[in-house]
Formats: structure tokens, sequence, C-alpha cells
């Protein structure tokens, strides 16, 4: 339940999840059609049945600036073919709005571009705290063998621009490689 006091929440190990949040969101594996390289591996996984691959919970805020909208990300562990579980990833509606990762649990990376074609990847550990720059779009991506659990922060008007990512992914892909992570050039991306 929003209010105009401030607040507290426990985020207690192992899981992380929040003692109260307003939103779930899961995301399952036809949510990510399209996003896998390797669509062969992606469609005989699906047919395995619809596998969750990251949760989110969310604590209601307006989403007006100000505002810090704020929760947990969960990236389960899983590869489709070569590649790892990612979140969808996204720009902001508003591009010139960063966001707060601080990884709670697991081990994994950010992979992060601009629209001009700068590109970034960084690991997150536990302890770990990453700043995503304004006009940065970001995909999580977990590499280990356990839950990837990140905080987030982004500000309350900034939105979610998930359509420019669907149509052709990230420049970057994160694939396991001699059982380690690789970045790789995502040969369906338009140059």
């Amino acid at each position: 339940m929003m209010s105009d006091l401030p607040f507290t929440f426990e985020l207690d190990a192992p899981g992380f999840r929040p003692s109260h949040y307003d939103n779930h969101i899961r995301r399952t594996l036809s949510a990510m059609r399209g996003q896998y390289l390797d669509q062969a591996a992606y469609e005989a996984l699906l047919a395995e049945g619809d596998a969750p691959l990251y949760e989110v919970y969310e604590l209601n805020r307006p989403h007006v600036a100000g505002e810090l909208l704020h929760g947990i990300s969960i990236v389960h562990p899983g590869k489709v073919g070569e590649e790892y579980y990612m979140t969808k990833g996204h720009f902001h509606t508003v591009l010139e709005t960063a966001e707060i990762y601080y990884c709670l649990h697991g081990q994994g990376a950010m992979v992060m571009e601009t629209p001009e074609g700068e590109w970034a990847v960084e690991t997150l550990v536990p302890g770990r705290v990453l700043y995503v720059p304004p006009r940065w779009a970001h995909r999580s991506v977990n590499t280990g063998d356990e839950d990837l659990i990140t905080f987030f922060a982004y500000p309350g008007h900034a939105g979610h621009d998930y359509g420019t990512i669907e149509q052709q992914g990230f420049r970057k892909l994160l694939v396991e490689r001699a059982g380690s992570p690789a970045i790789i050039d995502n040969p369906r991306w338009a140059r």
C-alpha cells in the first residue's frame, strides 16, 4: 500500500524477496520469443514447458519526477543453447534517466548499449553496485548456477521502452564457451 510517509522493508537472505511488495512480475520463456540467438534450442526448451526466467518484485510509488521506483530482480539460472537466461532489457522511455543496481546474490553481468553504438558488459557479484548512466539500455544476465538477485532504483518518471530491444536485441550477447561466459557479436543486429 502506497504511503507518503517514510517506510522500510526487509531483504532477508537467501531469497531476498522484499518483506512486502505491491507488484510481482514473472517472465517465462514464452515472453522472450525472438530474443535468443538459437531459435531451435529455444523452441525445444519451450516444448518441455514454459520455464520461469526471471521475476521482479516492485514497491509501488508514483511514476513522476522526484520519486524513486525500486524493487528486486531475480534472474534464475539456465541457458537457451549457449546463451544464458536474461531479462528482456530496456531503454528508459525518458532516455536521459539513469538506474542503480546493487547485487545481493549470485553472479552475472549487465549488458548495456547506447543508441549511438557504445556498449559495455559489467560483472555483477554480491556487494557490487552498478550505475547505468542515462541513454544506456540494459539487460541482466545470470552466468551462474544460482539465482542472480539485484536491488534496483530509478527515477519515477523514467518509464520502460522494451520495444526497441525486442526488434533486434542487443549488439552483444553473453554465451557460455568452454565453461565460461564469453561476449560475442549479435549476428542478428543490423549494422
